[in-house]
């Protein structure tokens, strides 16, 4: 009832606002790769994901500026760039790294500041240490924080009824049970609750919704899974490390490996890879019945006709391929992110796909240009808008997308390495290693799409033209630190 009263009374005081923009609902998954129904994988079940790029525009070549949670996040929520932004682990608030972070301004926090109603269901922001911010939302976040192993049927049952003792949470669960088991749920049902109580003639809306599926642990209502079928899920491919790649573009997929019931010290049985996949799909279905509920309720409440309707994710995720699980590499996997843009507005883009490159934190100049609310926002983000091309989907705004992540990743910056810089063009991914100490590069990889789309030979040893021209580029985006 708290929750109401305070959404009425935000809205009660906005009636005198004239209601001559579109509403925005952006939607955010955690750690969904591009297995999904729009993208071509046809074991994956994604009706409502489906239903959402048939009135939209799917980006075939969108990319993450750092595939791990926090750094991405804070990315694409501030419009600027990993270095830029400073935020390079799980903890880090963007307040407090960034410049002028105490007077810095949000992707939301800009629609609040021109008259939008800004409200955030999920984890939208990072979920741990203190990178939520307060004052990008016209009214208190919730289902924001926690951690993803509290979000578990094992971990919220008394200890005495456990039938195991295990590490953090299972890897995988599938319960019988409502939906609102898990946050997800309840997310879907109080995103629908607002979009159908909201005037379709009152205040213009931002609303921030950020799932925490698919993220391990592999969780979901038992429905869902056998919702898929796991004979069609295929097994990993390439299942090995690319050749010629060097060791520090790897890890140890300390992720998974993190769970309970995930083997420790051995490789994974061919069974054991198979029923983590299944996990794996299993959460994006579940995620996508969410989606369908909010979809709904967009159309009951009235807002079909004049909400920009986006849907991301903060990074992908390697399933076993490249001997990958988790996140946290520049490879094609991780950095991808898959993205719809659906403006009703716009009917020349609806149903289409782009092979326009796009980057994550070019959302933030997008949809205050969508919106017509871009005002000066170009000198001092560092994405462009993307607006064009939703118009034209055989537009192109920019011809090259910048991923970067160091090595080892997890555990305190001591341990890093190197940091890679990696660029991405149509055809081409090169990646630089740079020694954390000295910035020297250690390593070279190159990937050439159009006849190895699965990145499974690393060529830069064998095309010195190409990495040196892609090198040059990549140094104008991420130059030596001294």
């Amino acid at each position: 009832m708290k929750f109401f009263l305070c959404y009425l009374f935000a809205s009660l005081s906005a009636l005198a606002f004239a209601k001559d923009k579109p509403n925005v609902l952006f939607l955010v998954a955690d750690d969904l790769n591009c297995a999904i129904g729009p993208y071509g994988d046809k074991a994956a079940v994604t009706p409502n994901l489906d239903r959402l790029a048939a009135r939209g525009l799917v980006f075939e070549k969108a990319y993450c500026q750092q595939a791990v949670c926090n750094p991405s996040r804070s990315s694409f929520l501030t419009g600027l760039r990993p270095d830029t932004v400073g935020v390079d682990d799980l903890r880090k608030g963007f307040r407090d790294t960034a410049p002028g972070g105490s007077t810095l301004i949000t992707l939301p926090q800009h629609f609040k500041n021109h008259g939008y109603f800004c409200q955030n269901i999920g984890k939208m922001f990072h979920n741990m240490g203190e990178t939520q911010d307060r004052r990008s939302w016209s009214i208190d976040e919730v289902l924001f924080k926690g951690t993803h192993a509290a979000d578990t049927v094992y971990t919220n049952t008394p200890e005495a009824l456990r039938d195991q003792q295990i590490k953090k949470a299972p890897t995988t669960e599938a319960p019988d049970g409502p939906d609102t088991l898990y946050r997800d749920g309840q997310i879907a049902n109080l995103t629908a609750a607002m979009l159908r109580e909201h005037p379709a003639d009152g205040q213009p809306f931002f609303l921030g919704v950020g799932f925490w599926r698919p993220h391990l642990p592999f969780v979901a209502p038992k429905k869902y899974w056998d919702l898929v079928d796991p004979d069609k899920i295929p097994m990993p491919s390439p299942a090995v490390a690319p050749s010629g790649a060097p060791d520090i573009a790897m890890h140890e997929s300390r992720e998974i490996r993190g769970y309970g019931t995930t083997p420790q010290d051995r490789p994974f049985t061919n069974e054991e890879i198979r029923h983590f996949r299944h996990g794996y799909y299993a959460s994006i279905t579940f995620m996508d019945a969410q989606i369908g509920k909010i979809l709904d309720a967009l159309e009951e409440g009235g807002h079909a006709n004049d909400t920009i309707v986006v849907f991301t994710s903060d990074h992908g995720f390697h399933i076993g391929e490249q001997s990958l699980w988790g996140k946290t590499s520049n490879f094609e996997l991780d950095a991808r992110v898959p993205l719809i843009v659906a403006d009703p507005r716009v009917p020349e883009s609806q149903g289409k796909q782009t092979g326009a490159l796009a980057e994550l934190l070019d959302l933030y100049p997008t949809l205050a240009d969508m919106a017509g609310i871009d005002g000066n926002l170009n000198k001092r983000l560092e994405g462009v808008s993307l607006a064009p091309v939703v118009k034209d989907p055989a537009a192109s705004v920019q011809d090259a997308a910048f991923t970067q992540h160091q090595q080892p990743f997890y555990g305190p910056p001591s341990n890093w390495k190197a940091w890679g810089y990696s660029i991405r063009t149509s055809d081409r991914r090169y990646t630089e290693w740079r020694a954390i100490e000295g910035g020297e590069v250690i390593a070279q990889e190159l990937y050439d799409y159009t006849e190895d789309p699965e990145e499974t030979t690393n060529l830069a040893a064998e095309r010195a033209e190409e990495v040196e021209e892609l090198a040059a580029r990549l140094k104008e985006q991420f130059p030596t630190k001294q």
